[in-house]
């Protein structure tokens, strides 16, 4: 299950970054189409938050005369010239004696500071009449000169705290005051300090030198920003284009600044001896000490980070969520320890044969416990899809299906059980590799052993839409509630109908796995009995693991046990596991994936209590491509 999402950061508290990616290649490497197995189209992959302006109007010097006789208010008052506060808002009406200062004479006029137009107002002897001119406003972009002197009149009201004056001098004053406003107190700055540089092509950069306090933590903080002057279209004056940018160059729109402990302290993971698992030796670990830290930083003992860092704006729905961004470690944290089940040499292992397969996954667990004894993926420290990958298994998933018939007596391993090199299934013709077929006679382990897919799909008319879903369900625990201490995907076999039905019997159609799934349907054969795999060992949180309702029928067991056997013996897996001893079954697997020219190579099995699958995308044959990663950690442990 998801036991929360991604976290953030790593061992020793290194902060957090928006950069990484969730994704990578490993929700599914593209949809579902057909190909040589002749499969339909089947979906993708599944997967697995001011105060009014205020301050004096700036820009207007008015000089008035009055008349020798004060006349009557006029039935129509004169226009107004415009406000330069932010955002132009409509001015509340006013009473027309609010409106007139009429001091002496016969006329007012009102005369506009240089360069923002002329206002004249006239009137004679027979009363009040109004007469509006304006001078062409200048629509020149600003001078050097107005950029630094308006960009310094805001610099210093901002590091003074006069927000609302600094506020005035933008395009948006009342959104500029809120986030000015919020900058001092968000981020609990007690000292701010900025330096204007040289104005240049509108722009003025400028560098802040701050101090921020948290509880007895003090600590400087300096970076360099800019802000840009334009040119008000109403009035010409020069004015701050507002951004968020102009508090730190990182800060998006909606986003915010903070100052505080991080939600989760940091963790350090223990493989199951008590030994360190570092990301410098272990990389493909980021992801999981990610996912450790948020579900047991706090229980671990350690101290959190105390950190400035940039929340992301609100995610739209269908668009990907962002995480936090630390922008400054005011006091790095403690981290604690949390012990795991993992095997710190078939970690390495691990780590090698990926690094060596290029983009791969691959995932060892423990039969006879569960146990999660290895993972890796490369690329390293991306999205883990080892254990929260959701991609079509291909022939692998035929072990689930082969359990299924054995179960219900529609096979036996020793009995003829026909491969042709072609069957129809809802309106659909499904075919073999290369159109192979198999001779009269041949058995359903031979067909096993060859990865017939007309041997299975033959079977579809016999059974229910929901028969393969409850197998792999009640008998291989995928699908259900996975208690791993970790976040996983824990499989998905959907009930489909027709076509799609029939194409899931082979690991196509909506089915989905990764190699944590298939690792632990190997182990479910070994052991016999469906074991949930976890990374942390339950007693630590008190969780409780999941179980399978039933197991599969004593002879059906043992029947998948000698098909296993006889595919590494002289079938699809022999080359890969040539010469290894004990206990030994295996399964391979191609995947067909809509917009790729080569399928994703699968390989499950196990050797006494190790059980391993690996997903190597884009290469061919599970056999040839995913085979030596699997027999790497078999023979490691």
């Amino acid at each position: 299950m998801w036991d929360g999402q991604q976290g953030q950061g790593g061992v020793g508290g290194a902060g957090r970054s928006r950069d990484r990616s969730q994704e990578g290649y490993g929700y599914g490497y593209g949809q579902q189409q057909p190909g040589p197995y002749g499969q339909p189209a089947h979906g993708g992959q599944q997967p697995p938050t001011v105060p009014e302006q205020g301050g004096p109007r700036l820009g207007y010097y008015q000089t008035m005369r009055q008349q020798q006789a004060t006349p009557p208010a006029p039935a129509h008052p004169p226009a107004q010239p415009p406000t330069h506060g932010g955002r132009r808002r409509k001015p509340a009406e006013k009473p027309p004696w609010q409106k007139w200062a009429l001091i002496g004479g016969a006329a007012a006029v009102v005369i506009a500071a240089a360069g923002f137009g002329t206002y004249a107002m006239v009137g004679g002897d027979e009363g009040p009449g109004v007469q509006e001119t304006a001078a062409k406003i200048n629509t020149a972009p600003p001078t050097a000169q107005e950029v630094g002197a308006t960009g310094k009149r805001f610099l210093k009201a901002w590091t003074t705290g006069q927000t609302a004056k600094a506020a005035v001098l933008t395009d948006d004053a009342t959104g500029a005051q809120a986030a000015l406003q919020a900058y001092t107190t968000d981020v609990a700055v007690t000292k701010l300090a900025v330096s204007p540089g040289t104005p240049l092509g509108g722009k003025l950069p400028y560098t802040v030198r701050a101090q921020v306090k948290h509880g007895e933590v003090t600590a400087p903080w300096s970076y360099e920003a800019q802000l840009t002057v334009v040119r008000d279209k109403r009035t010409g004056r020069a004015v701050i284009d507002w951004q968020p940018s102009i508090l730190h160059p990182k800060l998006g729109e909606g986003e915010t600044l903070h100052l505080g402990e991080q939600d989760a302290p940091p963790v350090k993971a223990l493989d199951r001896t008590g030994k360190e698992l570092d990301l410098k030796t272990y990389p493909s670990l980021a992801p999981v000490v990610d996912s450790l830290r948020e579900k047991y930083g706090k229980k671990a003992g350690g101290s959190a980070d105390v950190e400035i860092w940039i929340e992301p704006a609100k995610a739209e729905k269908g668009e990907k969520a962002t995480s936090p961004e630390t922008l400054l470690v005011l006091a790095e944290g403690k981290p604690g320890s949390v012990k795991t089940t993992l095997d710190a040499k078939l970690q390495a292992v691990a780590e090698a044969q990926v690094k060596k397969a290029g983009k791969s996954s691959v995932t060892a667990v423990r039969p006879s416990t569960g146990e999660i004894l290895a993972l890796a993926n490369s690329p390293a420290g991306g999205f883990d899809t080892a254990l929260q990958g959701s991609l079509a298994p291909g022939s692998t998933m035929k072990v689930v299906t082969a359990s299924l018939l054995l179960d219900k007596g529609l096979a036996e391993s020793t009995k003829e059980h026909p491969c042709p090199k072609y069957v129809t299934y809802g309106n659909w013709k499904f075919q073999n590799v290369d159109k192979f077929e198999l001779p009269e006679g041949s058995t359903f382990a031979q067909s096993f052993a060859n990865s017939c897919n007309t041997a299975f799909i033959g079977m579809a008319p016999k059974l229910k839409d929901d028969d393969l879903t409850k197998q792999a369900r009640d008998v291989f625990g995928i699908g259900l509630n996975w208690a791993a201490g970790v976040s996983t995907f824990d499989g998905r076999v959907p009930v489909q109908t027709k076509a799609q039905m029939a194409a899931s019997l082979i690991g196509q159609g909506g089915v989905r796995a990764n190699p944590l799934v298939m690792a632990s349907v190997s182990a479910t054969v070994k052991s016999g009995v469906f074991k949930q795999p976890y990374l942390v060992d339950p007693a630590y949180d008190g969780r409780t693991l999941a179980k399978a309702p039933r197991t599969m029928k004593p002879e059906s067991l043992a029947q998948l046990r000698g098909m296993m056997k006889e595919t590494v013996i002289w079938g699809t897996a022999a080359e890969a596991l040539k010469g290894v001893g004990g206990d030994v079954g295996a399964k391979t697997g191609t995947s067909e994936v809509d917009g790729q020219k080569k399928p994703n190579a699968w390989f499950t099995a196990y050797r006494d209590d190790i059980a391993a699958a690996a997903v190597v995308p884009e290469t061919g044959h599970g056999g040839e491509f995913a085979g030596p990663l699997v027999r790497a950690l078999l023979t490691a442990g």
